[in-house]
C-alpha cells in the first residue's frame, strides 16, 4: 500500500520500522521491535492495520516433544513498495 488514494504514506518512524523488517527475512518478534529498536506497540499495530506488515505465527516442536508457538512481524509486498516511494 504505497501512497494510494485515501491512504497516507508511512511516516518517518514507520519507514524506519519497515526498513528494519525488510532486513529480517523471517520477521521479528514485536517485543524485539519495541525493546531493542524502541518502536511503540502503536507503530507496529499501525503497520499491520495499513497492510504494510503482517503477523506470522509458526508452531514448532522442540526437544522433548513440546510444541511452541512463535509470532513474528514480517514486512509485506505493500510495505516493500512503500519503501520504494
Amino acid at each position: 500500500m504505497a501512497a494510494t488514494a485515501g491512504k497516507s504514506p508511512p511516516n518517518r518512524e514507520q519507514r524506519r520500522a519497515l526498513k528494519i523488517l525488510a532486513g529480517a527475512p523471517r520477521g521479528l518478534k514485536e517485543e524485539v521491535l519495541v525493546l531493542a529498536y524502541g518502536f511503540s506497540s502503536d507503530t507496529v499495530t499501525c503497520l499491520i492495520l495499513a497492510g504494510l506488515a503482517t503477523p506470522v505465527t509458526e508452531t514448532k516442536r522442540v526437544p522433548g516433544g513440546l510444541m511452541i508457538t512463535v509470532e513474528r512481524i514480517r514486512i509485506t509486498d505493500d510495505g516493500r513498495k512503500a519503501l520504494e516511494d
